[in-house]
């Protein structure tokens, strides 16, 4: 796995404290519960997937849900993380994610580091077409 910490980040303990929680909602040792996710994301959290599609915190976290309720087991490769810090305690992690060895996305997330813990704000992930 490569990392990296962009400039204007903070020291690489803070990339390596969100590389744990990287790819987000797919690390069940951060939990699968709907209380677990309501814990790590934000009240205002929203995603925009692939499609371009805007999706809502309560619509993520239901699809999740269910998603967690099946133990299908996925394969997640991630490579290519940076983190730059964009305010105090807020920073956007962005990687490359490989599933199933077939789909390559970028996906960037902004995180704030809160009394609570750390919550997602905001996550994407865009598609990388084939050469």
């Amino acid at each position: 796995m490569k990392t990296r910490s962009a400039a204007g980040a903070k020291p690489a303990s803070v990339l390596e404290e969100l590389m744990q929680r990287e790819p987000v909602f797919h690390r069940l040792e951060q939990g699968s519960t709907r209380a677990d996710l309501e814990r790590m994301t934000d009240p205002d959290f929203f995603e925009v997937g692939a499609s371009g599609r805007r999706y809502s915190r309560d619509y993520v976290l239901d699809v999740l849900e269910k998603r967690f309720a099946d133990s299908g087991q996925d394969v997640w490769e991630c490579s290519d993380f940076h983190c730059l810090e964009l305010a105090p305690d807020t920073y956007l992690v962005t990687y490359t994610l490989l599933q199933q060895k077939q789909r390559r996305t970028r996906r960037a997330s902004i995180w704030r580091r809160s009394p609570q813990g750390w919550k997602v704000m905001y996550h994407q992930g865009t598609v990388v077409e084939a050469n």
